[in-house]
């Protein structure tokens, strides 16, 4: 692939499949993810994403359910946040939205609903860990959702739910009066602890967040951030090794929140992150614990980011920053400089990765 075949006035010409004949990408794979499929030739968290979703949860309260894959079609029942059900089939639906055109047939065939609004999910249980280092262990939430608690002591005392995909520190274990086992996890925001069942939260190893091309110069790695195609692309001595689309800056109730276009360096980044932006309940408010795989890139905290609260990728809905799937902003953490090491919550550098917001 030559270094410019991405060229972002290149990207606006593609077809559906002249893309599929550049990339090399699996006509399956692109055809579920509401994203142009990432991949690389170094790193294997791509190669996670081929299969086909088979669970999903409701990410948007009146989300509707119709009975072919079109918002033209008949209404057959709304659903609401939260509910989890089974992905029976993934289909081409109409042009609108162009962005997505990805639908799900869900609940034994029920009908259909639009991706943007399904988060792709697992349930996946796993042995609680004792041995915690001082520091704390990395843990990712495995199931749809969990909800944590204030003290194990009054289990009914729901504090906030967490979703699958985001990423928390652990840094202690406890069980309670009926033998069940607790994580401890300190909020890195309110500087408060709050406890997760441990069977819902899977400890992240070491090589799952090792460096990816570790032996390319730390000046022939670039990102250009698209906005015009809500995409991000990363090269490699000008050759783009990985792309994802995007959820950029939108405009909200209380104000434009564009991602700043122009030339930025990486010099930070964090494998969890507890982000607000005022009251939850007020027209520009957000509080979202556990936002996983952080990469800053301005000194006004602007940076990539996994994303667990939408599937809405293609077009802006950020408040600045740059959504990715959990799993596009995985690679990016690992990819990009500098470079955390495992078990360590931030390092600072002055000029990382060059990113390139156009």
């Amino acid at each position: 692939m030559s270094a410019n075949i991405l060229s972002r006035s290149f990207l606006g010409q593609l077809s559906r499949r002249e893309f599929l004949k550049l990339s090399g990408i699996s006509a399956l794979s692109l055809l579920w993810m509401p994203y142009l499929s990432p991949r690389s030739a170094a790193g294997n968290d791509a190669d996670s994403q081929d299969a086909v979703p088979t669970m999903g949860r409701i990410t948007d309260n009146g989300s509707n359910l119709y009975d072919r894959p079109s918002y033209d079609g008949k209404l057959i029942k709304t659903y609401w946040k939260d509910l989890v059900f089974p992905i029976d089939e993934v289909t081409l639906g109409d042009d609108n939205p162009s962005y997505n055109r990805i639908w799900y047939r869900i609940n034994n065939d029920e009908g259909y609903i639009h991706s943007g609004v399904v988060q792709p999910v697992e349930i996946k249980l796993n042995d609680p860990v004792v041995d915690i280092p001082t520091g704390g262990r990395l843990a990712e939430v495995s199931v749809p959702f969990t909800d944590v608690i204030l003290d194990i002591k009054s289990p009914n005392l729901v504090i906030y739910r967490l979703y699958y995909g985001a990423t928390f520190w652990v840094t202690g274990i406890a069980a309670d009066a009926q033998g069940n086992f607790w994580y401890q996890i300190p909020d890195d925001y309110y500087n408060i602890t709050y406890y997760a069942n441990a069977k819902h939260l899977r400890m992240v190893s070491s090589d799952e967040i090792t460096p990816i091309s570790p032996d390319v110069p730390a000046d022939a790695k670039r990102i250009e951030v698209l906005i015009d195609q809500q995409a991000i692309i990363a090269y490699e001595n000008d050759t783009p090794v990985y792309m994802s689309r995007a959820a950029t800056g939108a405009i909200w109730k209380g104000g434009k929140f564009s991602t700043p276009e122009g030339r930025h360096y990486i010099d930070h980044k964090r494998p969890s992150r507890h982000m607000t932006n005022g009251s939850p309940a007020s027209a520009i408010g957000y509080d979202l614990p556990g936002v996983p795989w952080v990469s800053y890139f301005t000194d006004k905290g602007i940076s990539f980011h996994g994303t667990y609260w939408h599937n809405d990728f293609g077009h802006p809905r950020s408040h600045g920053c740059v959504n990715l799937p959990c799993l596009a902003a995985k690679w990016v953490y690992r990819w990009s400089l500098p470079q955390n090491p495992y078990g360590v919550d931030v390092v600072w550098k002055a000029s990382g990765t060059r990113v390139d917001v156009i």
